[in-house]
């Protein structure tokens, strides 16, 4: 038996060797057992793939380097000749079992299982099985799908590499449905190897560091998650007494030892793979490979569909093949960051360093709540009343509506706290929006005082003046003359609509408070921008419920629904959590483009008009509309920042009252210093929103006064004073 070769062969032609260091080629590798010089002659293969050589070929570890053998392939008629002959004898030294640490438990862990699936033999497919050689990973390639079938029923291995370069033997997605049809391989790690998607590389680190990623990525990750499963089970269905002991057998609580557990191959996984994350490279080359990460291998069920992001990271990876060390380090630290959720979301300073803008960010930008104690109930919306005809006084007011400077608190108090209608009447038909929904001034009359009603008069800060406020705003900007060529009538209109409901029925709290308190909205939009929706769907409920105030009856029913879309996204833009998003992409997608062909009126003219530029246009259009106060003359400016804080305080109040988590603390109103607060939010939010809004829509005036606001509220801070106003000269 000594001089027998170590190879079976099973009825579809799988052949189990050892391969030889000395080789070239894994295909072309036999090692003989322990013994003397021994020759295998006339052994023939069938095979179905087109290159004449065995459909599943494994290999099963590394070995010594004290022999060497050598095989040679004869074409044959549609067969394969091996002939295999060793030069002194040896022992294999089979790949040794790994140790893993979950707590206190250690589990041996069997070498990872790999299956290569490709057709024919070339560089790609010898890179991955050397790779599997330098890993210490069992290998095995199949040629059919049929063979992989078989064999991955057979060795149940963690990872598949399917070559989907090409369809000309077989159809990628065909194998890889082939194998999720069988039931060990719901967690088994898929991989495709495409041609646009991974750049083919024949290098053995390159396929090497893939490998590895996934082993300390997924890989191990599950076999954890198995092993603690397996233990739990193992544990419930124990009939006998169970003893914790620690590696002294002292019995103690808290320690689990686990002295075997054979069954814990790791064969059951997530269906859903994770993202490998890329880790130091080990091996002989390790310290040439740390730091590095590689073309990532494509996965099977995203060949037909691939995310931006996955672009960007992709392209990314494929640079640092040929870049330096620095370079590829420090495009690992631009990867790390990609692969963060937040990405438009900056990092703040320690909360003792700006409590007041952590506060305020926190506040204005968490949508989560941590508790639900008490559910809230909205008031009843108060009836609509009749409006009259425009009195002369107020119609000589909204005379000055097309200035920047238009007073709405004036506005305010001469309609008795009924600002929106009388100037959304007066905006609306200066924009031809009758004409354009086809309803007449009566059924917009109708809708406006409804809208109107529906806003808490109670509210200091978000009642109809500021909604009345957000519709000057949005009116004015759409006269600038770069906005008005990049949008149409329908966007207008959209716009108008949009400024005119987006805070209807806000309840004088913030998203974070209706999640804390676990309020029926709150429950309804899944602690997601809770009142934004919420805007948005009952302005929609509150048009189309009667039909003498619904301003869509009228229009086609695809021209509502593109109205409807344009509206709702708008309304939704006004939500905090987005805030850097928006900004980002405002400035990347159109101000830099813009800017860098600023001689060419057309190419500026074909980048804003496009369907997704004017999206970002519409966007930035209301967000700066809704949070203009800082921009306002100063008296304006004052009033608006009273008004935003008193709103504050009430809610601080109320948490206190019903033991909810103070979600701005900085807002009690006995220790809060308004200056701090309001120059915590010009520097957070306002300044670079308005800095792009004015570089594209020219806003001199604007920035004027918010430049003068701002040395307002600094003066006061220096004078450590906390109101609104400096104290009166004693």
């Amino acid at each position: 038996m000594g001089c027998a070769p170590s190879i079976h062969v099973s009825q579809s032609g799988v052949i189990y060797c050892r391969d030889s260091d000395e080789s070239n080629s894994p295909h072309q590798t036999t090692t003989i057992s322990q013994g003397t010089a021994a020759t295998l002659h006339g052994l023939f293969i069938k095979t179905d793939a087109a290159e004449t050589i065995p459909s599943v070929i494994t290999y099963q570890s590394r070995h010594s380097r004290n022999n060497s053998c050598r095989d040679r392939k004869e074409n044959s008629g549609g067969h394969v000749r091996i002939e295999a002959e060793t030069q002194t004898s040896h022992t294999s030294v089979k790949v040794s079992s790994t140790e893993e640490c979950v707590g206190p438990m250690r589990l041996t862990q069997e070498p990872i299982q790999v299956l290569l699936v490709f057709a024919k033999e070339d560089s790609q497919s010898d890179a991955f099985w050397w790779a599997c050689d330098r890993a210490g990973f069992r290998c095995n390639i199949a040629r059919t799908p049929e063979s992989a079938v078989e064999c991955f029923l057979d060795k149940h291995h963690e990872i598949i590499v399917i070559d989907g370069r090409h369809s000309r033997y077989f159809e990628p997605e065909a194998v890889c449905r082939m194998i999720r049809a069988t039931k060990p391989s719901e967690n088994t790690v898929i991989l495709a190897v495409l041609p646009q998607k991974f750049v083919e590389n024949s290098s053995v680190s390159a396929c090497y560091n893939e490998l590895i990623q996934i082993e300390h990525g997924e890989v191990r990750c599950q076999f954890k998650l198995r092993a603690c499963n397996s233990v739990f089970t193992a544990l419930e269905h124990c009939q006998e007494a169970v003893e914790i002991t620690s590696e002294d057998h002292i019995i103690q609580v808290g320690h689990i030892h686990v002295q075997q557990c054979h069954s814990l191959r790791h064969r059951d996984r997530r269906k859903d793979s994770m993202d490998a994350r890329s880790l130091s490279s080990r091996g002989s080359d390790a310290p040439s490979l740390q730091n590095r990460r590689y073309s990532s291998v494509a996965r099977i069920h995203s060949m037909t569909i691939e995310a931006p992001i996955t672009k960007v990271i992709n392209i990314i990876n494929a640079a640092q093949e040929s870049s330096p060390v620095t370079v590829a380090e420090a495009l690992d630290r631009v990867l790390e960051i990609l692969r963060t959720t937040e990405l438009y979301s900056p990092q703040l300073a320690s909360k003792e360093d700006d409590p007041h803008t952590n506060d305020l960010v926190g506040g204005l930008m968490s949508v989560r709540g941590s508790q639900y104690l008490k559910m809230l109930h909205h008031s009843q919306l108060a009836i609509p009343v009749t409006l009259n005809d425009v009195p002369p006084s107020i119609a000589e007011m909204l005379n000055d509506e097309e200035c920047w400077e238009f007073n709405i608190l004036e506005l305010e108090a001469a309609t008795h706290k009924r600002p929106l209608t009388y100037l959304g009447l007066k905006i609306f038909t200066s924009f031809g929006v009758c004409d354009f929904l086809n309803c007449s001034e009566a059924m917009l009359r109708s809708w406006l005082q409804l809208i109107e009603a529906s806003y808490h008069s109670s509210n200091s800060y978000h009642n109809s003046t500021h909604a009345a406020d957000v519709l000057h705003a949005t009116a004015y900007f759409l006269r600038k003359e770069r906005v008005k060529s990049s949008l149409d009538q329908l966007d207008e209109v959209a716009a108008l609509i949009a400024a005119t409901v987006h805070d209807v029925d806000h309840p004088g709290r913030t998203n974070s408070f209706l999640c804390n308190a676990g309020s029926e909205l709150a429950i309804l939009y899944n602690d997601t921008a809770v009142l934004e929706s919420h805007h948005a769907a009952l302005a929609f409920q509150l048009t189309v419920r009667d039909g003498k105030s619904n301003i869509f009856k009228n229009i086609d029913r695809n021209q509502f629904r593109t109205l409807r879309q344009a509206i709702i996204d708008m309304v939704l833009a006004t939500e905090m959590t987005r805030h850097f998003e928006h900004v980002s992409k405002f400035v990347n997608s159109i101000n830099k483009p813009m800017a860098s062909i600023n001689s060419d009126c057309e190419g500026q003219a074909n980048i804003r008009n496009s369907p997704e530029n004017r999206l970002l246009i519409k966007r930035m259009l209301i967000k700066c509309a809704d949070v203009a106060n800082p921009c306002r003359p100063l008296e304006l400016c004052i009033e608006w920042a009273g008004r935003i804080s008193e709103e504050y305080f009430a809610q601080t109040d109320e948490e206190k009252r019903q033991g909810l988590p103070v979600v701005m603390p900085v807002f009690d109103r006995n220790t809060c210093s308004v200056p701090k607060s309001q120059i915590s939010f010009i520097d957070y939010f306002i300044t670079d929103m308005f800095d792009a809004w004015d570089a594209f829509a020219s806003l001199p005036g604007l920035m004027e006064h918010l430049s003068e606001n701002y040395k307002y509220w600094k003066n006061l801070d220096e004078m450590k004073c906390k109101s609104l106003r400096p104290p009166p000269p004693s």
